[in-house]
């Protein structure tokens, strides 16, 4: 069945109710008619069975038939601070990122930084990247839409980790990279968040290295090969994922 997330005040008297963008999906470019059925997820850790019954050009309705915990989510909450990649690539990372099961995404700016400043991030392209980690959560049966923040200086994201309890690791080509699997294998198995820090095409300064590793971060090697950014990026996320056991079955 196809997914889409609406806010929880459109769920009310037994009904869900899709925005208009939601109706031109279903009604032109999904083409379901009544009697057809959905997924409503309410980003709150639920998800709806739902009856089509009412779809016209712009409004679409149905009636709820079942309500049911929704599942596709990690144990552990998963923050990728990812350094502003140029064109597409940042964008890549928030699709692949979402379907891996990434729960908050920053957009850094750091020494080698190509994209602009902080205020880089125009009104579209948020709106863009909103809608990206929205189609990725939906297509990959996520319980709820990942975050996207605000970017943040590469100081201020450490202290972000910080304040938020996170286990931060920092991908590293570097002397004194420690091997992703024994890195990994020292987290607590109560942790409940990590943070993964993943630098621009050109890489992390060294002294980012050291300020990252003097906050608590471990700097880890993904091994001998030397990946592209937004590579790295996935990889990293895959790797702490399946160290964490969230690549093993789990029923539903």
């Amino acid at each position: 069945m196809h997914r889409f997330f609406v806010s929880p005040d459109r769920i009310h008297a037994g009904r869900v109710y899709f925005t208009e963008e939601q109706a031109h999906q279903i009604g032109r470019v999904l083409r379901l008619r009544p009697g057809n059925r959905v997924i409503a997820l309410d980003d709150q850790g639920w998800e709806y069975e739902v009856v089509l019954e009412r779809i016209v050009r712009h409004e679409v309705d149905g009636r709820i038939v079942a309500r049911r915990p929704a599942h596709g989510e990690p144990h552990v909450h998963v923050t990728l601070y990812q350094a502003m990649l140029k064109g597409r690539r940042f964008e890549l990372v928030l699709q692949k990122g979402t379907e891996l099961g990434v729960g908050t995404f920053v957009p850094v700016v750091t020494a080698r930084t190509v994209v602009g400043s902080l205020s880089g991030v125009s009104a579209g392209k948020w709106q863009r990247w909103q809608r990206i980690v929205t189609e990725a959560a939906e297509q990959s049966r996520r319980g709820r839409r990942p975050t996207v923040e605000a970017p943040l200086l590469f100081d201020h994201a450490l202290s972000r980790g910080e304040r938020a309890g996170e286990k931060l690791f920092i991908p590293w080509v570097g002397p004194g990279a420690m091997p992703a699997r024994q890195a990994l294998a020292t987290l607590d198995d109560d942790v409940a968040a990590v943070g993964v820090l993943v630098g621009p095409e050109g890489g992390f300064a060294p002294e980012e290295v050291e300020r990252a590793r003097s906050a608590g971060a471990v700097p880890i090697s993904l091994g001998p090969r030397v990946l592209r950014a937004e590579t790295a990026a996935i990889v990293a996320v895959a790797v702490l994922l399946y160290e964490l056991g969230e690549w093993e079955a789990r029923g539903v």
